[in-house]
């Protein structure tokens, strides 16, 4: 039987991810948008690249048909709004919420064996909306964030070493944003740990960067966000599950104890599979270390606690 994943969303994460999932040959694509006419276009276009890409995954694009999801494997939700000029924190976070609201009640109801990844921001919050209106298993709720943030930490590491990244593997706890926390100790350039390689100073001016990734190339856009490495960081994600991988990646999922954190949406290391998560991983943080994790995760139970006085 061929797979399938629904990419909600044709803007340029999720045009890109629709693009990376047929070329990987993972799945056959539906790509869906509000938007008349462009998931459609996007769709039509990626189709006449495929003779060329060498591929035979089918991709469909559509506005607002959410039957078209019905039996899919896998639902991306790229889905919302960027912050604008004018808006307040508040505004985004309601628009967004709502929009998540209304995308997951109607994927839920065709495609009720799939699994969800999240990639909308304010991305923590966001698999809270998506956990609590799906109903859900938590393993089946996820949101992509730490594969992104990780990635990106990586690239710098490279950068700063001049090595492949390939040999580079690192890892990023806790939210998605400002308070997110760079391990550098378990990070490490074929095997050896990147505190043996570079001076503290350095490691620290990384871990910063990583932080402020993606308003880096807000910055540099001016007119727009990051999508290449987003779109990656939810394919890789989906191929470990459809390929059933057992590969471990920090992800965004509900802990409930683990590390010392109850019910909350929050970036930590996973094994993905066909299930979905299949074990959260523990590892022994420095006290550093843990107060640095708590204070993300008192960050996030604040924009969820703000999602509930929004909701009333």
């Amino acid at each position: 039987m061929r797979r399938k994943v629904t990419v909600i969303g044709a803007g340029n994460v999720g045009a890109t991810a629709a693009m990376r999932l047929a070329e990987k040959e993972l799945a056959d694509v539906v790509l869906l948008d509000v938007l008349e006419g462009v998931p459609a276009g996007k769709a039509l276009d990626l189709a006449e690249a495929a003779p060329i890409e060498g591929h035979d995954c089918r991709i469909l694009g559509c506005t607002n048909q959410y039957a078209n999801a019905e039996g899919s494997d896998i639902i991306i939700i790229t889905a919302g709004i960027p912050r604008k000029p004018g808006m307040s924190r508040d505004d985004l976070l309601a628009t967004n919420m709502g929009i998540m609201t209304t995308v997951v009640r109607e994927v839920a109801a065709v495609a009720p064996n799939s699994i969800l990844i999240i990639v909308s921001n304010p991305l923590d919050a966001m698999c809270h909306v998506a956990y609590d209106v799906s109903g859900f298993p938590k393993q089946r709720v996820m949101g992509m964030a730490g594969v992104l943030d990780s990635a990106r930490f990586r690239a710098f590491i490279g950068m700063e070493l001049n090595v492949s990244v390939e040999n580079i593997h690192a890892f990023v706890l806790g939210g998605h944003g400002d308070t997110m926390v760079p391990v550098s100790r378990y990070s490490t350039v074929g095997g050896i740990p990147i505190t043996e390689l570079l001076p503290p100073a350095r490691i620290k001016a990384l871990e910063d960067r990583t932080r402020s990734g993606g308003a880096e190339i807000v910055g540099l856009l001016k007119t727009g966000s990051a999508y290449y490495a987003p779109a990656s960081a939810a394919v890789e994600m989906a191929e470990a599950i459809l390929k059933d991988k057992k590969k471990i990646l920090p992800c965004t999922t509900y802990l409930e104890g683990e590390y010392g954190i109850n019910n909350l949406f929050i970036g930590v290391p996973v094994k993905l599979g066909a299930k979905g998560i299949e074990q959260v991983i523990e590892i022994k943080l420095n006290e550093e270390e843990k107060k640095a994790l708590q204070f993300s995760a008192d960050a996030v139970r604040k924009l969820v606690e703000d999602m509930k006085r929004l909701s009333k």
